[in-house]
């Protein structure tokens, strides 16, 4: 499970955005101003600006028109410029009278600091500069979901769509150009998981442009805003730059990918420990994706400690379906053929009937709800081989965009209809859909609704809403309720399975046996997923640390509180935020502790 935000690859961490999309202006001194407050604030805005300008589809996503027709710049100078700017930005932030800002203040720089701090310390790192894809895909993947993540309503925004249809050549030689410095300097991904990934690159190189996921918005008939010859303009240019454009640059990554690449992936021990650097790095990458001082070692033990005791629960409930082990239930629940759909229309439809059930639960969790609405559907064909179960696109208002829950309808076999209920309460509501819809309409500064992202806490509230599925009774089976436990063993393993792959020199058989072991995911599951750690290391650590520090804080709201806590209540106050680093989130609980117990609002 995994929240897809920008799309490069899937769910590619949203510190991109400091680390890719920051101001490219040349660095300037902070002027004197009235205070502390007004300097702030003054700060804050020409971050969020610099963010505007340098990532043109974050401003089209919040309706300001500034990047119209322009997709970025890739490019490792550009990169270079943006960490000296982020290094120019916290020098400024450190000049701030911290102590005299408001407590709102306070947690607005809290969250920036940390986030520009994250692109300074990632750039003293190879890998940062030259990795910029994993066996998921990277920005040509991204780019692929340019139709789904547009708004189409004027004739402007059909003009821009097709402007950035006719920049990607430019963005994608920068790719290519940064990835062949991965190469000569030994910093490939690993040769297993990246198998079968040039067949999904050849799946966007064909002969027809309309049969390419760009030529989606030209498919259905002309809108009643264009007159038609706007339209036909509009669709021959679209045509001539898929043709032209879009369809060879993917041949040229193609042909990148295979003759020079693929040749060059790591062979032997998988993780990153075998590249240069690669310690240096895996432990900046734990830090950088739990937001704690935690050690690959401690996650590890953390790791081995979890899944002991979710053993124990998963064996109890073995014993009420019946069964002598743990692992009789597990092997029947996963060749059971009651278990499993053979139609991807009716699992798609299935999956969307079981997240409408839950909807009617929200009201009782939580006193704020997102206008933007979701919908379910499938991931598209050329992205769901070798794939997740499942994953978030995240909408927009101002696009006209509703979120997407994504479920892969491949290999239907190993998609067993008990998970569904924790899939959907982690990737839809109240998962990632109502978390991050939420903080996209907050009155907060539009850089932190918009702009900051933390996978500790937005996966960890994932993986924390499939336990609040025990509270709205969708666990009502003990195959469901396997279900549950074997999600969140699958979380706990990740905490040793990628410390073991990229700090203790794990094979990927190692990983995958430790898997099989634990939890009751599928064989193509557990392959799809160890190949995704082996590729993106880190990331996979920050849902079981997130979860754990929200199920530690209202563990202490209730204990403090008795019988004045307030689900609801503590539910709003871990969203109200918006995603912050754990550390920030657990003062802001207590603050919230401690007003409640003064009988302050």
């Amino acid at each position: 499970m995994q929240y897809n935000i920008l799309n490069m690859g899937q769910k590619v961490m949203r510190q991109a955005i400091l680390g890719l999309m920051l101001a490219v202006s040349p660095l300037a001194t902070a002027p004197v101003m009235a205070g502390p407050v007004e300097d702030y604030e003054e700060l804050r805005e020409d971050v969020w600006q610099s963010y505007l300008d340098s990532a043109p589809t974050l401003a089209t996503s919040v309706g300001d028109r500034r990047g119209d027709g322009q997709l970025g710049d890739l490019s490792l100078a550009e990169y270079d410029r943006q960490v000296e700017q982020a290094r120019a930005y916290i020098a400024r932030l450190e000049a701030i009278d911290f102590d005299a800002l408001p407590t709102d203040l306070k947690v607005d720089y809290q969250v920036l600091m940390s986030s520009l701090e994250d692109t300074v310390a990632a750039a003293e790192h190879d890998h940062s500069r030259y990795v910029l894809f994993t066996n998921r895909g990277g920005w040509f993947t991204g780019f692929a979901s340019l139709p789904n993540r547009s708004p189409f309503f004027t004739l402007a925004d059909y003009e821009s769509y097709v402007g950035r249809l006719e920049a990607y050549g430019a963005v994608n030689e920068q790719g290519i150009a940064r990835s062949r410095e991965a190469v000569a300097r030994g910093l490939t991904q690993p040769c297993e998981p990246m198998e079968g990934f040039d067949a999904r690159i050849a799946q966007q190189v064909v002969e027809d442009p309309t049969q390419t996921p760009f030529w989606q918005p030209f498919a259905g008939d002309k809108p009643n805003a264009l007159t038609d010859e706007q339209w036909e303009d509009l669709k021959g240019r679209a045509r001539a730059a898929i043709s032209d454009t879009v369809i060879p640059a993917y041949a040229d990554f193609l042909e990148f990918y295979t003759e020079e690449y693929a040749p060059n992936c790591l062979s032997g021990t998988p993780g990153v420990l075998a590249t240069p650097g690669g310690e240096d790095y895996y432990a900046y990458r734990v830090a950088s994706f739990t937001t704690t001082d935690m050690t690959p070692d401690e996650v590890h033990n953390l790791g081995l400690s979890e899944v002991a005791r979710i053993r124990s629960e998963m064996e109890d409930v073995a014993a009420q379906a019946g069964f002598d082990t743990r692992e009789a239930f597990i092997e029947h629940l996963r060749t059971d053929p009651q278990y499993y759909m053979t139609d991807a229309d009716e699992y798609v439809r299935y999956a969307a009937a079981l997240a409408k059930e839950i909807d009617g639960f929200l009201p009782q969790l939580f006193g704020r709800l997102p206008r933007n609405p979701y919908t379910v559907s499938p991931i598209p064909a050329a992205q769901a081989p070798g794939n997740t179960t499942a994953y978030y696109e995240p909408g927009s208002l101002e696009t006209g965009s509703a979120g997407i829950y994504r479920i892969n309808t491949t290999e239907l076999d190993q998609r067993p209809l008990w998970e569904l209920p924790a899939l959907g309460v982690h990737e839809a509501v109240p998962g990632h859909h109502l978390q991050i819809a939420i903080q996209q309409e907050l009155d907060i500064h539009p850089l932190r609704a918009n702009g900051t992202f933390f996978t500790a806490f937005v996966e960890g509230w994932g993986l924390y809403s499939e336990r609040l599925g025990i509270e709205m009774g969708l666990y009502d089976t003990p195959a469901k309720q396997m279900g549950r436990l074997s999600y969140e063993m699958w979380r706990a393993t990740r905490l040793v399975v990628d410390t073991g792959l990229h700090s203790k020199g794990w094979s990927k058989q190692q990983a995958v046996d430790f898997m099989t072991e634990n939890t009751a995911l599928s064989a193509s599951n557990i392959d799809a997923e160890v190949n995704r750690y082996m590729t993106w290391p880190g990331q996979a650590l920050a849902y079981k640390i997130g979860e754990l520090k929200i199920r530690e804080l209202r563990e202490r709201a209730e204990e403090a509180l008795g019988a004045e806590f307030d689900l609801r209540a503590f539910h709003d106050t871990v969203l109200e935020n918006g995603s912050i680093p754990l550390s920030v989130l657990d003062a802001h609980v207590d603050r919230w502790i401690a007003n409640e117990l003064a009988g302050e609002d």
